[in-house]
C-alpha cells in the first residue's frame, strides 16, 4: 500500500468532503480515505498495483474539484 496526499480545491462545506470522498473511496484499489476541509487534503492509502494516483485525481475531477 501507498498514501497520497491529494490537495483538493474548491471544497467549502462539509457536503463537499462528502462528494469528494464518495469519488475515491469506492475505487479498485482504495483501502482508506480520509479528507480534510480545514487542509484542503485528501489522504488516500491505495493499492499501486491496482491503481494510480492519477486516477485518483481523475475522480476528484470528475466529482467537480480540483486536485493537486
Amino acid at each position: 500500500m501507498e498514501t497520497a496526499i491529494i490537495t483538493v480545491k474548491g471544497m467549502e462545506s462539509e457536503h463537499c468532503v462528502g462528494v469528494v470522498n464518495e469519488a475515491v473511496c469506492f475505487l479498485p484499489g482504495i483501502n482508506t480515505v480520509s479528507i480534510s476541509l480545514d487542509a484542503n487534503t485528501a489522504t488516500v492509502v491505495y493499492d499501486p498495483a491496482q491503481i494510480s494516483v492519477e486516477l485518483i485525481k481523475a475522480a476528484i475531477i470528475e466529482s467537480g474539484y480540483e486536485a493537486i
